[in-house]
Order: C-alpha cells, then sequence, then structure tokens
C-alpha cells in the first residue's frame, strides 16, 4: 500500500483511528455530564433517605443506573477505542426477592466501582474534551488559513486573522510570509494533535477495562473454572486412552493367551511336540503382552520417575526418540510429584513430535529452575513450522500448561531450528 509508504506522523491525522478517538472524547464530555449529575443526585437523595427505609432502593436504584451507564461506556469504547472489556459479575441476590437483588448491589463492588467512574469521569472529560478540541480545530483552522483568509477582508471589513489588538493598535495576519508561518504553524499543530489525542484515549482504556470491567477476583475465578474443566477433560480422555490400550492390546493379548494354552493342555496327551510349541508361542506373547503393560504403565507415571526424579526420567526418554537428544538438567531440588509429572510428559510429548514430524538430526533438553518458575526447553534443528494452532498436540499441552498456570511458547520458523519453552510453577 502507497499510503504505508508515509511516516506515521503524516499518516496519522488522516487515519480512521485518529478520528474515532477524537469523536470518542467529543462524546464523551455531554455523557459524563449527563452521568456525573444523575449519579449524584440519586446516590445524595439515597444517601439523605437512609435514616428511612426508602434510602435502600433509592440507593440500590442509583448503583444500577451506573451499571447502565457502564454498559453504554464499554460499547462506546468497543466501537470507537476497540477495546474489548467484559461486563462484569451480575449482582445476583440467594433468594432472587427484591430485597435480596438490593442487598447484592450495595454489596457488589462492582457496582460501587461504577459509580467511581461515573463520578472521576467527568472532570477527565472536561480536560480531556477541551484539550483535544483545541489542538485539533485550532490546527486544522490555521494549516487551512491560505484558504479562508480571504473571509476577513471580504465580510470582516480587516485585512486578516487579528493577532492583537487594543485602542491605538492591532495585528494581522495578512502578508504573504504571515500567513505561511500560521499555516506552517497550524501543520505542527496537526501533526501533534493525533498523538495528544492518542495519550487522551489511552487514559479513557485504563478508567473503562480499570473500574467497568470485571474484578481481578472475578477474573481469577473465572479462569480457575475454565481451567477445571480443562483438567478434568484431560483426565477424562486419559482414562479413555488406557482403557482403549488395554481393551485393544494387553487385553487382546492376554484372552488369545488363555485360548492357545487350552488348546495346548488339550494337545498334551496327544500331540507333546505340538503341545510344546503352543506354550512356546504362548511364552512369547506373555512377553509382548508384559512389555505392552509396562509401556502403558511408562505413559501413565514412570516409575523412574518416582525414584530417581526428572534427570533420569527425561534421559530415559531421549534414549527411546529417532533423534540423537542432548539432555541437562540443573535443579537445585525436585519440584512436587503433580509438576514433575507435568514438566515429564510435556517433554516426553514434545520429543515425540521431534521424532515424528520434525525431520531433524539433533535435539536438546534443558530443564533448569528461576526465581519461582521452572524451565523446560526442548529445541531442535528439523524443518519448523510448528504452531499451536496447526496441530491438536501442541493445543493439548497449551491447555494443560494453563491449568496449572504454566505457559507454552512456540518459535518454529519455516525451515527450523524450532525452539519450544514451556514454563512452569515451581513448587518444591
Amino acid at each position: 500500500m502507497a499510503s504505508h509508504r508515509l511516516p506515521a506522523a503524516i499518516r496519522a491525522p488522516f487515519e480512521a483511528r485518529t478520528w474515532r478517538e477524537f469523536g470518542y472524547l467529543v462524546l464523551g464530555l455531554p455523557l459524563s455530564c449527563v452521568y456525573f449529575a444523575l449519579s449524584i443526585a440519586l446516590v445524595s437523595a439515597g444517601a439523605g433517605l437512609l435514616v428511612t427505609f426508602l434510602g435502600i432502593p433509592v440507593l440500590a436504584g442509583a448503583l444500577a443506573m451506573c451499571r447502565g451507564f457502564g454498559a453504554v461506556e464499554r460499547a462506546r469504547a468497543r466501537g470507537l477505542l476497540g477495546l474489548e472489556v467484559a461486563p462484569p459479575e451480575p449482582a445476583r441476590g440467594r433468594t432472587g426477592g427484591a430485597m435480596s437483588w438490593m442487598g447484592a448491589t450495595l454489596k457488589s463492588g462492582a457496582s460501587w466501582r461504577h459509580l467511581l467512574y461515573a463520578l472521576l469521569h467527568m472532570p477527565w472529560a472536561i480536560f480531556a474534551f477541551t484539550v483535544s478540541v483545541a489542538f485539533w480545530m485550532y490546527g486544522w483552522a490555521l494549516f487551512t488559513y491560505p484558504l479562508w483568509q480571504w473571509v476577513f477582508p471580504l465580510y470582516a471589513g480587516q485585512d486578516g486573522l487579528q493577532l492583537y489588538g487594543d485602542r491605538t493598535h492591532a495585528f494581522y495576519l495578512d502578508s504573504p510570509f504571515e500567513i505561511a508561518v500560521t499555516s506552517a504553524v497550524g501543520l505542527l499543530f496537526v501533526l501533534a494533535g493525533p498523538w495528544i489525542i492518542r495519550s487522551l484515549a489511552a487514559v479513557d482504556r485504563l478508567m473503562v477495562s480499570g473500574l467497568l470491567g470485571p474484578s481481578r477476583l472475578a477474573t481469577r475465578v473465572t479462569e480457575l473454572e475454565t481451567d477445571r474443566g480443562v483438567v478434568v477433560d484431560t483426565a477424562a480422555a486419559d482414562l479413555r486412552r488406557i482403557e482403549r490400550d488395554l481393551h485393544d492390546g494387553a487385553q487382546a493379548r492376554l484372552v488369545a493367551l488363555a485360548m492357545d494354552l487350552g488348546l495346548a493342555k488339550e494337545k498334551l496327551a496327544e500331540d507333546p511336540q505340538a503341545a510344546a510349541r503352543m506354550v512356546d508361542e504362548a511364552h512369547g506373547e506373555v512377553k509382548t503382552a508384559l512389555q505392552e503393560l509396562r509401556d502403558l504403565a511408562r505413559g501413565i507415571h514412570p516409575a523412574v520417575l518416582t525414584d530417581r526424579g526428572l534427570d533420569a526420567a527425561l534421559s530415559a526418554v531421549a534414549a527411546r526418540c529417532t533423534v540423537p537428544v542432548s539432555v541437562e538438567v540443573d535443579l537445585p531440588a525436585r519440584p512436587v510429584p503433580a509438576i514433575e509429572g507435568i514438566a515429564y510428559f510435556t517433554v516426553s510429548e514434545l520429543l515425540q513430535n521431534v521424532s515424528k514430524h520434525s525431520g531433524a538430526r539433533q535435539a536438546w533438553v534443558d530443564v533448569w529452575r528461576t526465581g519461582d518458575r521452572l524451565m523446560l526447553q526442548v529445541r531442535d534443528d528439523g524443518r519448523g513450522g510448528a504452531d499451536t494452532a496447526a496441530g491438536r498436540g501442541l493445543a493439548g499441552l497449551t491447555e494443560r500448561l494453563d491449568a496449572v498456570d504454566g505457559i507454552l511458547a512456540v518459535d518454529s520458523p519455516a525451515g527450523g531450528p524450532t525452539t519450544i519453552t514451556a514454563e512452569l510453577p515451581w513448587r518444591a
């Protein structure tokens, strides 16, 4: 796009974002006056009537009205500022009655934050309106002065825009040099205006997101509920996988083994050699079934992880990888079993991806502690292109780590190399 070749300072006065934010600041003044006047009137009336029963419903109604103002402001911020703010938790009474609702509204911190916004926003809106309109309007007026300077001698009876005047002297901007200087000053205002508008709008963004959104506690509760759902789904999926592996693997082999031993028992008297061959085959099936059970147990929780920790367990995983893997674990102590298990399965899953999809010649695993975080990093020199959105493996790992306040960061440009870093909370 040709417009993007222009510097940002020149593009800014003509960008839609500047005009939307300017419109937001201009609309903010009349709306904030309405919010302030109604909030002050009803809250004052409710506070004054608290000596009687009437004060409680009036005050609750005032707070509910402020919540309505907050809904308008969130919609305005979403449309003009591009700011998405979730609505706060609703005020719900325990019984669903009017008195229960009023009590919940009065005890809701979100309701009082909405009232605080209605009171604080008006002085800020006055300041933001005055500064933004002054810079923006004066800037464009002075910048375009050469286009409308002719109005003064034709209709006002003076040579140009009056810069100074008293009873005896007056100074007009009417010479070509003065007109050019005026336009240049206006250009400076025009170029500076968008950045001033954006700075003022940034303060509004902070006020809307800080006062009109859900509280940190409510946000944290929502995150924990989501994480709990992820943990439950993951556990259910693991149980289904274990049941499927048992049913399709070891169980099927053991059933076949029982049938073979039954046939060998019947042939033992008639054909001892055939019976011996069948027992020998059954012995091989027993070994295979035992190996499958060991693999299944390792997938649930390997004994080496419990007995010897991450270093030995990850070395065992690396030894089974089809790509040479260098493992380095530098931990002052062992983390709690839950974190240790998640770290093990994360590295195991990532090394499986290296074996199956990377085409790498070498891989590296590093584990260390920094502050209160357990850091895991798996690198390879493969073809790259790994993405959490491209497949279910990395997306599932991301969800598992999110459930314990962990983070998965993927750096895998096309052509490689790939570096995947996981963070887990450290609990020893």
